[in-house]
């Protein structure tokens, strides 16, 4: 396996955005992400700041907890790579949300910073497969995902309960071979397409 740095310290830099470490001190903005609309598919939020700060505290050290920055410094979003099985080479990428969608428009963040990500677990900590669990009713981040190359497994039904309604979830996974045939060259095939249109700042 490829030497890595302690999640802790690890910071993945892109063209576009740069992935720091979450830290306590993102939980003000990190919990107003996540009581916003656009954070209504994923798990229950943290009721207060307090609470979210306590959950970053709490974060175990093998995970890899990020903040998206634009190279302006500028916090977008969050995503993790957790639950890494070393001995059978799997982790799940997850946490993935965009939180600042405006400031974020016209660059390539969201693909980019899963391409971080991916590079990450595949190319860095020599995984073979990464999994993750979407709602079935969040229909734009499957048909996102599988876009980028990940593959249905399966659905685990009436997996989650929100507002009162069971919604089944959809298991997808990527194996290492998927991400260097179909997901590399798709994820860089699009952030090309947002350096030719000029989505650097």
């Amino acid at each position: 396996m490829n030497a890595a740095a302690p999640p802790a310290q690890t910071v993945l830099v892109g063209e576009f955005v740069t992935l720091r470490p979450l830290t306590v001190a993102d939980a003000e903005m990190t919990h107003r992400w996540r009581h916003d609309d656009r954070a209504r598919h994923l798990n229950r939020a943290a009721p207060t700041v307090a609470d979210q700060a306590n959950w970053i505290a709490a974060r175990p050290p093998a995970e890899y907890n990020f903040i998206i920055e634009l190279k302006t410094g500028e916090p977008v979003g969050m995503v993790a790579l957790l639950e890494i099985d070393h001995a059978n080479r799997r982790a799940e990428a997850g946490r993935f949300l965009i939180g600042e969608a405006q400031a974020a428009r016209g660059v390539p963040a969201a693909v980019e910073a899963m391409k971080l990500i991916y590079e990450l677990a595949f190319d860095t900590l020599n995984l073979e497969r990464i999994h993750g669990l979407i709602g079935a009713d969040n229909h734009l981040m499957l048909k996102w995902q599988t876009f980028l190359g990940m593959k249905e497994e399966g659905r685990l039904r009436r997996h989650y309960f929100k507002d009162e309604v069971f919604t089944d979830a959809v298991a997808l996974g990527l194996l290492a071979s998927e991400y260097h045939a179909v997901a590399r060259p798709r994820m860089m095939a699009l952030v090309a397409a947002g350096r030719a249109a000029g989505g650097a700042r």
